[in-house]
């Protein structure tokens, strides 16, 4: 099997070829519970409605306004292996800021909402990932406690129209609201949308 047929196939497809037969159907059978959320948000400034699956295939479909915020959750989901739909709409007309941290807030109560008691998880995780001259880690602890380190800068204000400031917000809210640790560490990079694109796919 390739790696592109691989990438395709959904949680329990992979984890089938993981195991004999009944190894799958017993770990099947106490794992019956789907792993999904769907959460509604309207403020006075937003309107958000976001479905998450956390056993998918890395499927997408978002549409905030924000063209590289898109981008962004599109590659967290493919990377995640989850699947994701995010519909937005915000004061754009002002700025990005309630945008991007709303569906921060409702991205991390997705995740709360999905994880349930968390029976059958690893409670932490890290990866080191590179993104062409840039290098991030990020590490999570599902504990039921926040806290949010952010140990990147950007080089310049803006990606493309994003505010590269944005990136922070999205991230604290989403930890925030799945009441977990989470750490963003940048160890060297140049490229703001390098920088960027490496911590969402993390």
């Amino acid at each position: 099997m390739s790696n592109g047929q691989v990438e395709n196939l959904s949680y329990v497809d992979r984890t089938r070829a993981l195991f004999d037969a009944e190894t799958f159907d017993r770990i099947l059978s106490e794992n019956l519970m789907p792993r999904t959320a769907h959460i509604q948000r309207k403020t006075a400034e937003t309107e958000i409605s976001l479905q998450l699956d956390l056993d998918g295939a890395g499927k997408s479909e978002i549409a905030t306004g924000v063209g590289f915020f898109d981008r962004m959750l599109t590659l967290f989901a493919k990377h995640g292996l989850f699947d994701l739909e995010v519909r937005a709409d915000g004061d754009l007309e002002v700025d990005q800021h309630h945008t991007v941290e709303d569906v921060g807030i409702c991205l991390g109560q997705a995740l709360a909402e999905a994880l349930g008691d968390k029976q059958g998880i690893v409670r932490y995780g890290s990866i080191t990932l590179p993104m062409e001259e840039t290098l991030v880690t990020s590490a999570v602890d599902l504990s039921g406690r926040f806290w949010f380190v952010d140990k990147f800068t950007f080089p310049t204000e803006k990606i493309g129209e994003f505010d590269a400031q944005l990136v922070e917000v999205f991230w604290q809210a989403a930890a925030a609201n799945a009441l977990m640790n989470l750490h963003l560490v940048l160890h060297h990079g140049e490229n703001s949308h390098h920088i960027a694109e490496g911590l969402f796919r993390a």
